[in-house]
């Protein structure tokens, strides 16, 4: 088959819970008959280059990439329980991540897009949650950059 369009809509996000590590959250999922809270997702690559030119570069340019960083954002909605006030449980396990400082800073993040057969497994993974709010008119919105730390690994998905 020829490689084809597909729906960002699909692509899926879990957090690893700190509490529990190795049990992977949703996060604000959305399918048929539930309300989902992510709106767009955007993957970056931050890339840190060094300069190798010397006289013998004739004066052209020369460089080598040193490092490479890896993000992702999530935007969208906050998802609250309207009767107890419980956030939406992948969204509530990024607010109390992003209040964890040093080494505890990390958690697991992963993600899955159509047509792959392993989940992308950041192991060690940093959170900011964005500003949140909204006008007159609006929903609540949300937003949280997740930042890679160290390599990526798969996981299948079953």
């Amino acid at each position: 088959m020829t490689a084809q369009k597909f729906n960002a809509r699909d692509v899926q996000f879990q957090v690893e819970d700190f509490l529990s590590p190795g049990t992977w959250v949703s996060v604000a999922p959305g399918s048929a008959g539930s309300e989902g809270g992510i709106t767009t997702f955007s993957r970056s690559r931050e890339y840190e280059t060094t300069d190798t030119t010397t006289f013998g570069s004739a004066g052209q340019a020369e460089s080598q990439i040193m490092q490479l960083g890896k993000t992702i954002k999530l935007e969208g909605f906050l998802l609250k329980d309207p009767l107890t006030g419980a956030l939406d449980p992948g969204q509530a396990l990024i607010e109390a991540q992003t209040e964890r400082l040093g080494t505890d800073s990390q958690c697991g993040f992963r993600f899955w897009m159509p047509g792959d057969a392993n989940w992308e497994v950041w192991a060690k993974a940093t959170f900011q949650i964005g500003d949140t709010g909204g006008g007159n008119n609006d929903k609540v919105g949300w937003s949280v950059t997740v930042t890679r730390s160290g390599l990526s690994t798969t996981a299948v998905k079953v």
